[in-house]
């Protein structure tokens, strides 16, 4: 028979080629030039992932890339970045000495094409929150990224967050309580005394409520770079640790009692973008696994049509650039 041989009994009809034309793994004629990433990005995987002590599933946005360091070369092998993708997440849940696997393989797969190697796993991590006080509970989505690169035969990996938590702005709720003193002062300075009975009446009613302190929803990003002594992916934990910091997460389930309690956070940590980031640092700067970290903090303004934005990173020598 020759290359256009009849397929397997039971396809009658079916023609199996033998010898298909590889394009990409011809040689150019000329040298051409070399290329930082080749892969593909938006790849829908579904994963587990090991957060700590925990496995959960995740549906991920992967980008995977490989570099073209061949200048002879036409292309990289596409497929191969794909399978051995697939073939990782299918067979171990997501760890640290996983996603080093997984880059090992990725060059492994291009022996003589490629040298640096890059994966990204884009997710929505969902969490059950407890109410403030009541017993309710729900879900709370986190958007979160992990990286790994291996470039100059360093590999690191990467962990990025992000938490949103309510902010009241510090000087919006001086600039209230003045004008509330005011309309106490119109409301009770000619009587000389004050009837404790009739003050406590005038607080509960709208007739003392004349202004009140803007808040927003707001989000602190944080990415972080942990040393060696990784084993698993501190989601949570990271996550728990913004939340901490800034004091005001964001809701799901709640009743009465628990909008009053999530009001009283917001009166007693008034914040502007400034103090929220510091607050994220000094959380970070606790955990003594984390090499180095970049935090951005938004403010999404309820008196702008802008945004309030504080940016910080942990500094150290050749580490993450202090950018917006």
């Amino acid at each position: 028979m020759n290359s256009m041989d009849q397929a397997a009994k039971g396809t009658p009809g079916l023609v199996l080629i033998t010898d298909m034309p590889d394009i990409a793994s011809r040689e150019l004629r000329n040298p051409e030039e070399t290329l930082d990433w080749v892969g593909m990005g938006e790849v829908h995987q579904p994963l587990r992932i090991r957060d700590d002590g925990n496995v959960r599933e995740v549906q991920a946005r992967v980008q995977i890339y490989v570099d073209l360091a061949d200048p002879q070369a036409k292309g990289i092998h596409m497929s191969r970045l794909y399978l051995i993708l697939d073939e990782h997440l299918e067979t171990r849940p997501l760890s640290v000495a996983g996603l080093k696997l997984l880059l090992a393989s990725l060059l492994e797969s291009h022996r003589g094409l490629s040298d640096r190697a890059f994966v990204q796993f884009d997710f929505d991590y969902y969490l059950r929150r407890r109410a403030l006080v009541t017993e309710n509970s729900g879900w709370n989505a986190y958007p979160v990224s992990i990286k790994g690169t291996h470039i100059d035969g360093e590999t690191h990996v990467e962990l990025a967050v992000g938490v949103h938590y309510s902010s009241t702005c510090p000087c919006s709720a001086a600039l209230s309580r003045q004008l509330v003193q005011q309309q106490f002062d119109r409301d009770f300075g000619s009587t000389g005394e004050v009837d404790v009975a009739a003050v406590r009446e005038w607080l509960g009613s709208e007739q003392s409520f004349v202004a009140t302190p803007h808040a927003q929803r707001s989000i602190a990003r944080v990415l972080a770079k942990f040393d060696h002594r990784l084993e698993h992916f501190p989601v949570t934990k990271l996550i728990d640790a913004v939340e901490d910091a800034v004091q005001t997460p964001v809701q799901t389930a709640v009743k009465r009692e628990d909008e009053q309690e999530f009001a009283r956070l917001n009166a007693t940590n008034l914040m502007f973008c400034e103090d929220a980031a510091r607050r994220v640092k000094s959380a970070l700067e606790r955990e003594s696994r984390l090499i180095d970290y970049w935090v951005r903090v938004e403010h999404h303004e309820s008196l702008h049509p802008h945004n309030a934005v504080a940016v910080l990173t942990k500094g150290v020598d050749r580490g993450y650039l202090p950018i917006p």
